[in-house]
This record gives structure tokens, sequence and C-alpha cells, in this order.
């Protein structure tokens, strides 16, 4: 297998990147055909995936336009995953040009790429780290350097939170987090379910069973389970939702958004979003 020119060194590109299946379904090039491979394995199970991605792009645009007018210019974005067009920086930084972002993730070809897009960006910074490790991500030079956590921050942990095992004790990775934000933070939060999906379980958990066996487990919560993660957090109305109904914009209704996404779209409706904040 050829490696590519923009493939940082010492990564197995034989392996796939739940990272680079998601750029993929987004219609992004920094995938390879392992990852291909194991996207179109889901979509045979759930062909809406992309559709699912999409949705979720457009929420996280939303929420980061609401935190800005909410005065959150601070965001600390955790499984930001590899950069494509319309990243939190860009639509932040569209609303307030003071915006500052930090972007944390795990799999090394997207932090590569987010040092690459965001060499000359001083008010933008990249740290490699991992959400079940918070001590490490709050600790970060690059944290500190952007970050002031006696303001308000928002945290956005956007289709991340369905890759980590109750074993990895995720709630307990959000506490964490929270308990570092001042007052009138932001938590912007997106989670897989099977509540919503146009299919049944059983088909569903076809796709779900593609993840586990590149060994990165998709777990699929319920709306209650997902809502645990907002203890410490006030729901911003209209609360805990499909994507497509967190305050969509009136131009997502009834034509293509910003992603080509159509809400109504059966998929778009899969999963969960909603938007907390501190008190």
């Amino acid at each position: 297998m050829e490696r590519p020119a923009w493939a940082p060194p010492g990564i197995d590109i034989s392996v796939p990147s739940v990272s680079r299946i998601y750029d993929y379904y987004l219609g992004g090039s920094h995938n390879f055909e392992v990852d291909r491979q194991a996207a179109r394995r889901a979509m045979e199970f759930m062909p809406g995936l992309p559709k699912i991605m999409q949705a979720n792009r457009a929420f996280m645009r939303r929420a980061v336009r609401h935190a800005v007018a909410e005065g959150v210019t601070q965001f600390l974005d955790i499984g930001s995953g590899i950069p494509t067009f319309g990243n939190v920086h860009e639509i932040a930084r569209a609303a307030s040009p003071r915006a500052r972002v930090v972007y944390v993730d795990h799999d090394p070809v997207a932090v590569a790429h987010s040092h690459a897009v965001l060499l000359d960006d001083e008010h933008t910074g990249v740290v490699a780290a991992d959400l079940r490790r918070p001590k490490e991500i709050l600790a970060a030079p690059e944290v500190g350097r952007l970050l002031d956590f006696d303001r308000p921050v928002a945290l956005l942990l956007v289709a991340v939170l369905h890759f980590l095992e109750d074993t990895d004790r995720p709630y307990e990775a959000v506490a964490e987090l929270r308990d570092a934000l001042a007052p009138g933070s932001l938590l912007i939060l997106t989670h897989a379910s099977y509540e919503g999906i146009p299919l049944t379980e059983e088909v569903a958990g076809g796709a779900v069973g593609v993840y586990r066996d590149i060994r990165n487990p998709l777990v699929m919560r319920t709306g209650e389970q997902i809502s645990g993660f907002f203890e410490g957090f006030e729901m911003v109305q209209p609360g805990l939702v499909s994507m497509p109904d967190w305050r969509p914009d009136r131009a997502e209704r009834g034509e293509d958004g910003e992603d080509g996404e159509t809400p109504e779209d059966p998929y778009a409706f899969s999963g969960y979003a909603g938007v907390g904040r501190k008190a």
C-alpha cells in the first residue's frame, strides 16, 4: 500500500480510523482505502450515515453561532477530527474576530492536518490528547495559552462520546471538564443512539458491528443516558433533541443546508444533540 505524502510518518495506514471514516462520509480526501472500505461496509447496513454526519456538522455550526451570540468566544473542541470546510474557528471567527479555539484529538492524521491548516493562526491551537484523560487536556500548554478558564468556555463534545465505553468512565471525564469551566460556560454535544434511526435496531446494529470489528466500538446510548452528560448544566431550549430540530436555520428547512444537508431525510434525525449552560 502506497503511503500518501500527507500521511504522518509512523501511523499504520492499514488500520481504519474513525476520524478518517468521518472525513470520508463528509466527502473529504484525507482517508485511506481501508477507511473507505470500512465506511462502505457500515453503509451497507445504514446507507444514511453521510446524512447523519452532515446533520451533525450543521448542528455544530448553529451551536457555535449561538455561543458567540451569548458572548462566549472561547472554544475547546475535543474529538475535533480532520479539518474540513466550516470548522469551529471559521464559524466562530466570522461571528467574532477575537474568538479563540483549541482543537483536541488523538488521531495523528487529524492532529497533523490541524497543525498544517492553523500554522499561522495565533488564536487557534492544536493538542494531541485523549478525552479519556481530561487532566492532560486541561494541563496542555496550548490550552493554557489560549483559554482563560476564569471566563466562559464552550466545550464541544461533538460525535465523540459514543466512542467511549462505560469502562472508559465517560461521565466522569465530562464532569472533570465541567468542573474546570467558569459559570456561563456551554457544553455542546451530539451522541449516536438507536432512537430516531429509521431502521430496526437489529439492522442498525450491523453498522455498529463494523466499528466494533475495527476496534473502535460505537456505543449507542438512550436519550436518558445521554442527558446524564449534562449533569451540572442547565439545558438550553429546545433541550436534547434530534440534530435538525435544535434551532434550525430557516434556510435548512426545505432546501439544502451549508453541507448539502436535507434535514427532511429521515436519517438526519438519528441520535441526539443539545447545549447546556453551566450555572
